[in-house]
């Protein structure tokens, strides 16, 4: 799930709060399966169990797709999604252990609703979510039908999109986790799949839109380079080595690498004795060149009413009237985006 131990380390004058309205004209990669994933986690039923159609088919990550892009589109953002291809041989082990936990907490889900106790069955059903194949296949269809663009990588979302960015057909890359700053996107904005609040126990709490800047980053921590945060990260745990090294926490992994200048030098030194589950070299391999691919097009179209109605009302029983004023909030704002000073959309 991404490099969560980074973010104790990135400083506060390397990151601020942003409003979606100050994005707007920017074109931003956002990161598919986590997007959906969050869709998944957070659109639910009071006990846990998700949104479905009359044929159990799950639809909260269709809902969230279609209401929070237009969202976007209404502050002025282009979004552009990123799906994932095929992950690196060198993520199975990870894989394996994500499918042994959900199957667990799988168990637990169904002991706790055969108890009747609705409250652990709402935190276990959570905790049991895959973006399915076709999942994705009806997320594709539903963007394309919005005239929004999708991008298939060859590997990791988060790679591609990072590599968009880079390059300069995005702006930024869009993502809860901290990786897409290792794959080398200038810009990361988090919070931009989310709803602008968040229950935090019997509260709901603000939950801004977060801009992480790549050279800020480097310069608050005195780095030489992106290099040296993708050695750090490899000591804290990534999705490659989730344990990372035993007993080097943030600041001991940063002081390490700050020291010696990089993770060949420490682990001729200080790392001597250090055992890898994976080659830490080729995780950091992967970081600094992974698959990315230059054939996509970022062009966004008008709307097909018609197919987001197909999809949504008659293929997964979506309310017509909520779609269709959906649909108006859409075409409101893709008219506003074409009559603004601003970038057009089109």
């Amino acid at each position: 799930m991404g490099v969560t131990e980074l973010g104790k380390l990135i400083p506060q004058e390397a990151r601020r709060e942003v409003k979606l309205e100050q994005l707007a004209g920017r074109v931003i990669a956002l990161d598919a399966y986590n997007a959906l994933y969050q869709f998944l986690a957070s659109i639910r039923q009071p006990d846990g169990t998700p949104l479905m159609d009359s044929r159990g088919r799950i639809t909260s990550h269709l809902n969230g797709l279609f209401y929070r892009t237009i969202n976007l589109v209404e502050a002025g953002i282009k979004p552009v999604y990123v799906f994932d291809g095929k992950p690196p041989e060198l993520k199975r082990a990870e894989i394996e252990a994500r499918r042994a936990a959900k199957e667990k907490a799988r168990e637990q889900l169904e002991r706790a609703a055969a108890e009747g106790n609705v409250e652990e069955a709402a935190k276990y059903a959570k905790r049991v979510i895959y973006v399915t194949d076709s999942m994705a296949e009806d997320a594709k269809a539903l963007l394309t039908a919005m005239g929004i663009p999708w991008v298939q990588a060859p590997s990791e979302g988060e790679a591609q999109a990072a590599y968009m960015a880079a390059k300069g057909s995005a702006w930024g890359a869009g993502s809860q986790d901290y990786d897409a700053l290792l794959f080398g996107a200038p810009r990361l904005v988090r919070n931009l799949a989310v709803s602008s609040k968040r229950k935090v126990g019997d509260e709901y709490v603000e939950v801004p839109p977060e801009l992480i800047e790549l050279d800020k980053v480097l310069k608050a921590l005195k780095l030489k380079s992106r290099e040296q945060l993708v050695d750090i990260a490899i000591l804290l745990g990534t999705d490659y080595n989730p344990d990372g090294v035993s007993g080097i926490g943030p600041q001991r992994a940063y002081r390490i690498i700050l020291e010696h200048g990089s993770l060949e030098n420490a682990l001729k030194t200080v790392l001597k004795g250090v055992q890898w589950p994976v080659d830490p070299l080729e995780i950091k391999r992967i970081f600094l060149n992974p698959p990315a691919t230059d054939r996509y097009k970022v062009e966004f179209k008008e709307p097909d009413e018609a197919k987001v109605v197909e999809i949504l009302v008659e293929e997964h029983d979506f309310s017509r009237e909520r779609v269709e004023k959906g649909l108006e909030r859409l075409r409101r704002a893709l008219g506003k985006a074409r009559s603004s000073s601003l970038d057009a959309f089109f």
